[in-house]
């Protein structure tokens, strides 16, 4: 028998969860399909038994409520320079209220207090540092909720939404998107139910962005091609980075190589944090994680080289998996190399590993050479990048720094959307990573409140 909802939203990430929170206040029937597991029964076995990873299908990493980004250290950036493309949707001005607006629901459902990078004199210091290393510091105000309080902030969130009639589907998995006479009217589940509405969102993380690519070239949806952004996590002795963690958290860097001007740029920075593991579709990834009570010893970060191709290049997602396919190749998953061994062009062993003054906080890493891996330009970006970060963070270009790889994100390209974030069959809407058009969790949890705000006004609540 099938079901019949006002709104359906595919996807229980921040997207697909702020679009709920903005369409609960009105009396309509609402259902939230994910794929992966509640937060409760979301675990890693391969970090709960210090196992190698055993390829989870879904990974409770990447997928489940509160999407991938359940498990990060939930960073809010404040800031409109970064955290995706919604600008190119919806002004700067109506960009930075809506930071504010999903700011305080943030710390409604139990986010901390406390800001980053307040101190305008410290900030303007670290930034005059930056230029004289041919480096662009973007000053970003951050709201640090950190892996415990994060998985808090989302279970009271959840709670809230099924309180007020929500549906929420979990371990169901959408295979197809139903249109009719030119206009979206469901989702069909990989078991076969279908489930109508008036409007869809689709919201389906990175991990499904692959999926979505594919429905909308089924659909004849047009696309554009995001950059690719490839890279490693780097990881070192906190107190090398703690100049700028304690006073902005995460630095966020933007270089230009020497070599080809290629732009690299800092990510996802975890002071005390842990390097971790993604299951992406059984290929391994690597990330970071900080935690807001517990703390190691060493500070983690992603470098990322965006590249834009042009045509007939139309594969950002192919070809993120074919580089980090080298890495799974060579390495038997994700791959780690001190930096010294890297700039004597030979690889890391276990016993050169151990003379290393880092202790590796993903023990399962497999020491290698990153060079037979990244594209030559990648790899001349990246050192020349940690070269030029050691000016202003002595110790970042230190033999003993620890690279793992490859750290990709898999930006969909992006579907052809409205200002509302329509796409070009009535009453379907794509928001988050997934569709390409954010690249962090504040804007994504905008971009599902843009699309709940305009599903709103059209149900006249």
């Amino acid at each position: 028998m099938t079901k019949a909802y006002d709104v359906i939203i595919i996807g229980g990430g921040p997207a697909g969860i702020f679009a709920a929170l903005e369409l609960v206040e009105r009396t309509g029937k609402v259902l939230i399909i994910e794929k992966g597991k509640s937060l409760a029964d979301r675990g890693c076995p391969s970090k709960q038994q210090h196992i190698p990873c055993v390829k989870c299908k879904p990974c409770s990493i990447v997928c489940g409520w509160g999407g991938a980004g359940a498990f990060s250290d939930g960073k809010l950036t404040l800031s409109t320079e970064v955290g995706g493309f919604l600008d190119e949707y919806i002004s700067k001005e109506r960009l930075h209220k809506m930071i504010r607006y999903v700011d305080d629901l943030y710390l409604r459902f139990g986010a901390p207090g406390e800001v980053y990078g307040d101190d305008e004199e410290k900030v303007a210091a670290i930034a005059k540092k930056a230029v004289l290393a041919d480096l662009r510091l973007i000053p970003s105000r951050i709201r640090h909720l950190g892996s415990g309080r994060t998985l808090e902030v989302l279970q009271a969130m959840k709670e809230y939404l099924e309180e007020k009639g929500v549906e929420v589907a979990l371990n169901h998995t959408c295979a197809e998107l139903l249109v009719e006479n030119g206009a979206a009217v469901g989702v069909r589940l990989k078991d076969g139910q279908e489930y109508r509405a008036q409007y869809i969102i689709v919201g389906p993380g990175r991990e499904g962005s692959e999926w979505l690519v594919a429905e909308g070239r089924r659909l004849g949806l047009e696309t554009t091609v995001n950059p690719v952004d490839i890279g490693v996590r780097v990881e070192l002795p906190a107190e090398v980075m703690e100049p700028l963690t304690s006073v902005v958290y995460e630095s966020k860097f933007i270089y230009y190589s020497r070599s080809f001007e290629d732009r690299v740029r800092t990510f996802c920075m975890c002071p005390y944090g842990e390097v971790v593991v993604e299951n992406n579709d059984g290929l391994m990834t690597v990330n970071g994680h900080s935690h807001a009570h517990k703390k190691t010893a060493n500070t983690n970060f992603a470098l990322l080289v965006s590249k834009s191709f042009t045509e007939p290049f139309k594969e950002p997602i192919t070809y993120g998996q074919y580089v980090a396919g080298l890495a799974n190749l060579l390495g038997g998953g994700v791959m780690v190399q001190r930096l010294g061994d890297l700039q004597l062009g030979r690889r890391s062993t276990p016993e050169r590993m151990k003379k290393g003054l880092v202790v590796p906080t993903l023990r399962e890493a497999t020491p290698g050479d990153l060079s037979l891996v990244l594209p030559y330009r990648h790899l001349l970006a990246i050192m020349e990048m940690l070269e030029a970060l050691d000016t202003i963070a002595p110790g970042v270009n230190s033999r003993n720094t620890l690279l793992y790889g490859v750290e990709v994100k898999f930006y969909s390209s992006r579907l052809h959307l409205s200002a509302d974030l329509e796409t070009e069959i009535p009453g379907l809407f794509a928001v988050g990573d997934g569709a390409g058009v954010t690249r962090g969790l504040m804007q994504a949890s905008i971009s599902g409140v843009i699309v709940g705000k305009e599903i709103k006004k059209r149900l006249g609540a």
